[in-house]
């Protein structure tokens, strides 16, 4: 019970909270009775009493019902969507075609909602400064609306396949106004219990923890409650593989129609995933996305390579052209591929596919001071750990690493001693392909660092702070981020396994979520998954990186996936066994 004198009756109030909670996003089930005349004018009331700035009221709302009209909206989202299915990834492809994205012929009426931001003359109250808040003050209108229609019992559906000068111009719309919503509205069937895009798997909800912030960007925490510590809070989450559905998926793999065992490792794949999903058949790897962290290194300054280090922005634009190796690999495997500025030098233009969270300007060089601080290593950390919640949210079921930073093999190397005992000639390795001279130079370069720092395997923020990368740091965030969500996380070769030793040091269960894609000709590599206790799926004698590694070993973890759940046992296929 509320206790505030202004607030409505309790029946009010919880009417309005199950209205909120209860509005749909409407596509299917709509049915052809006509919405009456009365009904409709109630929710354009509602609609029309929404806030705006300086009460500019900037919405119109325009109402179809003519089919010939609404026959030609119809054929711009086909177009459209067309266009948004030709560059998705198979995967995501392949649902999109399951879903329906809208039902302007299905309904008996169409609202358009469009913004006039000239209304109300030059002085709006409020405007000035921040024009973009006329087309604000109308999404409120159309919030008001679609609450308004739930509450009579009216499903709509916002469709947004539109170029939005084509759709102003089948409207007959004049040159200053803007297309805000195409609004499909109709009787249903019934409401489902859940958003239509969580119910076919393509997105989850957000939880409110991760989208409030007390007092600043970045310090999360709900209102009376303590604080929330995201990567204390990540790591907490991580468990051990699911002892039962390991179980059931060890009996499973004996009872399929073929020898014990006959599949080898993808066996334990299988295993694994059931453990990580906690289910046994897992679900399929995908959608999967490559996550490639991009950031530059400040030990570049030493000579460890020829390549300039100008180089890492001009692969950002290389991966965001779809232009590089890893794009034309993840193509052919049905993965999504994004990029992360976590620390490039150069300043990089906004585009579609990244995501742009640089904490700085490349590291500092570690043979003369630590190469960023311990409260930069754990935004780096961190930025992983958005990353790979933000991705899980989006619908992804696998997790790859990807990784772009001139000089990070040196970096590589360095974690990798730390974490492992190595010495550094035993895991420093020739990186982009570097001469005798530059390798032994490489060398030095890593002892002198590890010498300076001390670092204690112990510490791992310590250890990434003294001689990491910002990229091996948020690598380590993600790979957690995925664990605590139980999403399986494939590595690519010798940064993402520098980056698993300082994860596992945090989260000694993250391994269980962890799968080595390949094996990297980098020395480091192989120390690095050794004493993490991974077994590489690949051996192509690759040294690239970027996540073209993880992306080559995807089918194989897919394999592993379908192969649990598709293949008949030998009591269902009607087969004899193994005679005893």
């Amino acid at each position: 019970m509320s206790g505030e004198p202004n607030a409505l009756p309790q029946a009010d109030i919880d009417a309005l909270y199950r209205v909120v909670a209860e509005r749909r996003d409407v596509r299917n089930g709509f049915r052809p009775d006509p919405v009456d005349d009365a009904t409709l004018t109630r929710v354009l009331a509602a609609a029309h009493q929404a806030p705006s700035v300086g009460l500019s009221q900037p919405w119109d709302f325009i109402v179809l019902r003519d089919r010939e009209i609404r026959a030609q909206v119809h054929a711009l989202a086909r177009r459209q969507q067309d266009v948004f299915a030709a560059q998705l990834p198979g995967a995501r492809a392949r649902a999109f075609g399951q879903l329906k994205v809208e039902a302007i012929l299905d309904t008996p009426v169409n609202i358009v909602v469009t913004c006039d931001a000239t209304r109300g003359g030059r002085n709006v109250l409020g405007r000035h400064a921040q024009p973009q808040v006329a087309a604000y003050s109308t999404a409120c209108a159309v919030q008001n609306l679609w609450l308004a229609a739930r509450a009579e019992g009216l499903g709509v559906g916002w469709v947004s396949f539109f170029a939005e000068r084509e759709l102003a111009a089948v409207l007959g719309l004049p040159g200053h106004l803007e297309v805000v919503a195409y609004l499909c509205v109709g009787h249903v069937t019934e409401f489902p219990p859940a958003p239509e895009l969580v119910l076919s798997g393509w997105a989850q909800r957000r939880p409110l923890a991760w989208a409030v912030h007390d007092g600043q960007w970045g310090r999360r925490g709900l209102p009376g409650q303590p604080p929330a510590r995201l990567l204390a809070d990540t790591v907490a989450a991580i468990r051990p593989l699911d002892a039962a559905a390991v179980a059931q998926a060890r009996d499973r793999q004996e009872a399929l129609t073929k020898p014990s065992g006959s599949l080898g490792q993808l066996e334990a794949v299988s295993v694994q995933l059931a453990g990580v999903a906690g289910e046994c058949p897992p679900p399929l790897p995908e959608p999967a996305v490559v996550a490639v962290f991009a950031a530059d290194h400040g030990v570049h300054a030493q000579g460890v390579t020829p390549w300039p280090q100008e180089v890492t922005a001009q692969m950002v634009a290389n991966f965001l052209a779809s232009g590089a190796v890893v794009n034309a690999i993840a193509a052919q495997a049905g993965a999504e591929v994004c990029v992360v500025d976590v620390g490039v030098a150069a300043d990089l233009p906004p585009g579609p596919g990244l995501l742009p969270r640089k904490i700085r300007a490349g590291t500092a060089d570690m043979t003369a001071g630590p190469a960023m601080s311990r409260a930069e290593a754990e935004q780096a950390v961190e930025v992983g750990i958005e990353t790979a919640r933000d991705l899980v949210a989006a619908g992804n079921r696998c997790l790859l690493t990807g990784d772009m930073g001139i000089a990070n093999t040196t970096a590589s190397a360095a974690l990798i001693a730390v974490f492992t005992g190595a010495d550094p000639e035993q895991v420093t390795g020739r990186g982009t392909g570097i001469d005798d001279e530059t390798w032994q130079r490489k060398v030095g370069v890593v002892r002198r660092a590890l010498a300076r720092h001390a670092a204690d395997p112990a510490d791992p923020l310590g250890v990434l702070a003294a001689v990491g990368g910002l990229e091996h740091a948020a690598l380590a965030g993600f790979m957690l981020g995925g664990a605590a969500l139980r999403v399986p996380v494939l590595l690519d070769g010798v940064i993402a396994g520098a980056a698993a030793l300082a994860a596992r040091a945090l989260a000694p269960d993250v391994t269980a979520c962890l799968i080595a894609g390949h094996l990297s000709t980098e020395p480091g590599a192989r120390r690095a998954l050794d004493a993490l206790r991974l077994r590489p799926l690949l051996d192509l004698e690759l040294r690239l990186g970027e996540g073209s590694g993880a992306a080559l070993a995807l089918p194989v973890v897919g394999a592993a996936a379908r192969v649990l759940r598709d293949v008949a046992t030998f009591d269902s296929a009607g087969v004899s066994g193994e005679k005893e």
